[in-house]
């Protein structure tokens, strides 16, 4: 019995280190947040729920020439609760960008400006904004890191803060993430 159970192990995590980036699907967000999908897993998002989820956006751990690895996360929130059979109409997300963050909010002229580089978010954006993703940006962090508002990407809205933000959107019953 014990060695059935230890070869069932050493399979089923074979098969896991088996896929490869090729397997990765994204139903929400094409071409960002690519997931794997996990049929046989018991804990699922619940798809009669309705989501409401406020995502304070404020690392940038990758490099100016690459997607901004937290949003890219967002776009595998999207994905991920898809695939688990939640509609896109039933998931209200709400990024409030703040910080360095603030950075990639600026169209490519701007961003290719401070950085020599085109701005890698801009379909990014785009494309959140077109799942129904509410974007705004943090205008304390604008005008502390001298970020012209009039050279923002449009799907981006100012707030007054990205604390008045969350608190505005906890009160209203949304979960906080933080990426």
């Amino acid at each position: 019995m014990r060695k059935n159970i230890a070869l069932l192990l050493v399979l089923s995590n074979f098969a896991l280190l088996a896929q490869t980036d090729n397997d990765r699907v994204n139903p929400v967000i094409k071409g960002y947040g690519g997931i794997f999908e996990i049929p046989y897993a018991e804990e699922k998002p619940d798809p009669d729920q309705e989501y409401k989820i406020v995502i304070e956006v404020k690392e940038v751990k990758n490099k100016p020439e690459e997607v901004n690895w937290a949003l890219n996360n967002v776009a595998r929130l999207l994905n991920l609760h898809s695939v688990g059979g939640v509609a896109k109409e039933k998931m209200n997300v709400v990024l409030a960008i703040h910080g360095e963050a603030a950075y990639t909010v600026m169209n490519n002229q701007a961003y290719t400006k401070k950085y020599k580089v085109a701005n890698p978010n801009l379909d990014l954006y785009s494309s959140l904004e077109k799942a129904g993703v509410r974007i705004v940006v943090c205008g304390q962090s604008l005008l502390a890191r001298e970020i012209d508002r009039t050279k923002l990407v449009p799907e981006v809205k100012i707030a007054v803060s990205m604390l008045t933000t969350l608190t505005n959107y906890q009160m209203k019953g949304y979960a906080l993430l933080t990426f």
